[in-house]
């Protein structure tokens, strides 16, 4: 194994098990009369366990990577002295934390070079776990059973398809209202409380499209490998294998054309 693999495996073992760590922190404050929940400057929530979470993920990192960059959704970007860079997202569904839901899930991806390599998501309250790093294909594991390869769906046909998203509003606040309304209509069925969870339900074959009118880096670094290495294909609006366009799509090669047709088709007039 030649020095690079080295070190991204290395990271990768250690993404793992931070994110396994931090996630299962925030049960503490979970379904709790202790939490707290404030508001950002968007009016999106967060809670001490968001801050807490992170906070631990950045001082683990940074001790054993200590040339590593980092950067998170809540505390902000350390830059580093190589190419790695660390991507957070301490709780991915912080609406669903609040509200006792636990679909709600720690996201801890890897850049190197600006690409986004390889990516944990964790979720603390069904203790469940998809990772997937280039090259090295897609695995979820549940409870302490072992590793099972994660594949997408086979289907052809919209038709056929689950769509998940998160938000119905959120696709009219980017003028897509009449693009969310086709999809529906063309899916087999809809249904919500998306978030990571979504992305994880795709990549395990369960649903077949997540998509996101809206979503941060920190949103999408995890979820692209680990879409890629379950065979599908994540994709910004226009089509485009990003992390940084500021929405997205996660879907199989056969699919895909069919979402990104009736999306750039149907997005509403400003």
């Amino acid at each position: 194994m030649n020095s690079a693999l080295t070190e991204i495996s290395q990271r990768m073992a250690a993404a793992r098990m931070l994110a396994r760590a931090a996630g299962n922190s925030t049960l503490q404050l979970f379904q709790t009369e202790r939490l707290q929940v404030d508001f950002k400057h968007d009016r999106s929530p967060v809670t001490a366990a968001d801050r807490q979470a992170e906070k631990f993920l950045r001082e683990a990192i940074l001790e054993q990577f200590p040339n590593d960059g980092v950067l998170g959704e809540e505390l902000g970007e350390v830059t580093g002295g190589n190419d790695f860079r660390w991507v957070l997202d301490p709780i991915d569904g912080t609406k669903s934390f609040i509200t006792g839901v636990p679909l709600y899930g720690t996201m801890v991806g890897l850049e190197l070079a600006g690409e986004a390599i390889a990516g944990v998501i964790y979720f603390p309250a069904l203790n469940e776990m998809i990772y997937g790093s280039r090259g090295e294909g897609c695995w979820t594991t549940r409870h302490e059973q072992p590793p099972r390869r994660a594949k997408v769906s086979n289907k052809t046909d919209l038709s056929e398809c689950a769509l998940m998203i998160t938000d119905a509003k959120s696709f009219s606040a980017r003028d897509a209202h009449a693009a969310y309304l086709a999809l529906e209509q063309a899916a087999l069925l809809t249904r919500t409380w998306g978030d990571c969870y979504g992305y994880y339900l795709v990549a395990t074959g369960r649903a077949d499209i997540m998509i996101d009118p809206a979503l941060h880096l920190w949103d999408a670094v995890a979820a692209k490998p680990i879409i890629e290495e379950a065979g599908g294909l994540f994709y910004d609006w226009s089509g485009q294998a990003k992390t940084d366009a500021g929405d997205a799509v996660a879907a199989n090669s056969v699919i895909m054309p069919q979402v990104l047709k009736i999306l750039q088709q149907r997005q509403d007039l400003t």
